[in-house]
């Protein structure tokens, strides 16, 4: 039976698994964006997000708690430093995934994973959509005579 056994084991043995969300972790930090496939992207969110979570405390314990998890000292430079602050006041969902289609060879979903708080294109748009949107319709005041006439010829 395989009760509680929710996350993709992505075909690989528990130690080469680690490794590679740690590398891939890693680079997402440095990189601030990484192209791989969806599965893989979704066990580095679930990997990497409980550790830009411990970043907003700088404290020497979560230091070591993340550098124990990636095991690279620019990564956790980058995480504490530039990172931290730009994450500071978000409460949650710091990475992004957009589907980019299929690779050629294999046919296997592809994506980015990005983290939010760095794509400048995406926060520009973002907030020119929330100014244009209304939710009622206001009624023309043309109309408004045309109605009443039609209604007193009756």
């Amino acid at each position: 039976m395989r009760h509680n056994k929710k996350f993709n084991h992505l075909g690989r043995k528990a130690a080469h698994r680690s490794a590679m969300l740690s590398n891939m972790a890693a680079s997402l930090i440095l990189h601030k964006r990484i192209f791989t496939t969806v599965a893989k992207a979704k066990a580095l969110r679930v990997y990497v997000e409980p550790l830009l979570t411990k970043t907003k405390e700088d404290t020497t314990h979560s230091r070591r708690v993340v550098f124990s998890h990636l095991q690279n000292k620019v990564a956790v430079k980058e995480l504490f430093g530039d990172v931290a602050t730009k994450i500071a006041n978000r409460p949650g969902g710091y990475t992004r995934i957009l589907k980019t289609g299929y690779r050629l060879g294999d046919n296997a979903a592809m994506c980015f994973i990005e983290l939010v708080d760095y794509n400048e294109n995406m926060l520009v748009e973002g907030t020119k959509k929330a100014a244009k949107t209304r939710r009622s319709r206001k009624r023309k005041t043309a109309d408004a005579p045309v109605q009443e006439a039609a209604a007193t010829q009756e």
